[in-house]
């Protein structure tokens, strides 16, 4: 962004703004607000400035847009700290956020993420000492969970494991198949299959004859409906398993009932109820990244309020203290990362996902 935009960002920042009252907190919220991720920056923006109305202390959020680039995120990062905010919220790309980290973290300004689930971002946190919390799952989360829940679940199973070839889908079941083997488990059949194909009965017929029961299967939604399908028609009790890759949207075929997925919940299905009648008042959907961004806000409250020894240092609350926000109680570990699993087990039904756990 030019100088000239720079200027009118820092204006809008000091001129008119209100004077908070005591016990009041200055934020901002960074999010992508133009481009092809706007609409999930406005769900962001809808959250943030929920949480805000709703705590009602005379406190203040600013609102700068990313744009989702190094660019627009060193920009932000800059009206942030002549805004003298107290912490920052939001952040959905990678790019935005590794530019503007040096800024903030040089003027002691903490930002938790709520999109960002690079895992270097708080794996490398001893070298740059960037003061960032994650609500948002890191990437290699999606695997952890699954390794532990299957490994447990298929103990006594006989599975296989395949995948549609692509870096996501052989990144996941080969992780899979690793843990597996850690905890002393061998699958009876691995194949990596063609993806988008009209039907999966070959793939459906090697399974049956590899004698699987079960089958993790790394890759998209359609292709697993499908798989469930043909094996269906061969007469093939077959239970299949995949990742949160499942909860796209129905194609022409849909998965067969029984299928499990391992997955983050709904935010809204776990939420506080008054928290989404507030929402629905203000008519703002509870979807995607609304309820994080309200969560991060409420976070940064509480951590800005002086401390029992009468510190208030928001960097020093992040990491240790408990918050009780809209998604339940939430605590970062050493790293920043949410202490709290994001992923659970879930079988469809038919009609949709339901938790199992």
């Amino acid at each position: 962004m030019q100088q000239a935009a720079f200027t009118a960002l820092v204006i809008l920042a000091m001129a008119g703004a209100p004077i908070p009252t005591a016990g009041a907190a200055a934020l901002g919220l960074a999010a992508p607000l133009s481009g092809s991720a706007e609409i999930l920056g406005l769900q962001m923006r809808a959250g943030a400035e929920a949480a805000v109305a709703a705590a009602a202390d005379g406190s203040t959020i600013e609102i700068v847009d990313t744009q989702c680039s190094a660019e627009g995120g060193s920009t932000a990062a800059e009206f942030f700290v002549v805004a003298e905010v107290e912490a920052v919220t939001g952040f959905l790309c990678i790019e935005a956020i590794e530019a503007a980290m040096p800024i903030l973290s040089r003027a002691g300004i903490p930002v938790i993420t709520t999109g960002v689930r690079v895992t270097s971002l708080t794996d490398r946190r001893e070298k740059t000492g960037w003061p960032v919390y994650r609500l948002a799952p890191r990437a290699d989360a999606e695997l952890a969970a699954v390794s532990r829940i299957l490994t447990d679940l298929w103990r006594g199973e006989l599975f296989a494991i395949i995948d549609d070839g692509t870096i996501y889908g052989r990144e996941l079941a080969e992780g899979f198949r690793l843990a597996a083997e850690e905890a002393g488990l061998k699958p009876v059949f691995t194949d990596t299959f063609r993806p988008q194909l009209d039907n999966q009965i070959a793939l459906a017929g090697r399974l049956r004859k590899s004698g699987a029961t079960h089958v993790f299967a790394g890759g998209d939604r359609s292709d697993l409906a499908i798989l469930g399908r043909d094996a269906r028609e061969l007469g093939y009790d077959l239970v299949i398993a995949g990742g949160e890759a499942l909860r796209a949207a129905p194609d022409a075929v849909d998965l067969a009932p029984g299928t499990l997925m391992i997955a983050p919940a709904e935010w809204a299905d776990t939420a506080e109820p008054s928290v989404l009648e507030t929402l629905a008042r203000r008519e703002v959907l509870p979807a995607g990244y609304v309820l994080p961004t309200y969560a991060a806000v409420e976070i940064a409250l509480q951590a800005s309020k002086p401390r029992p020894d009468g510190t208030s240092s928001v960097a020093a609350a992040l990491s240790g203290d408990t918050f009780q926000t809209v998604l339940g109680p939430v605590r970062f570990d050493e790293k920043g990362d949410w202490a709290g699993e994001h992923y659970r087990l879930f079988r469809y039904d038919g009609g949709a996902f339901q938790p199992m756990d």
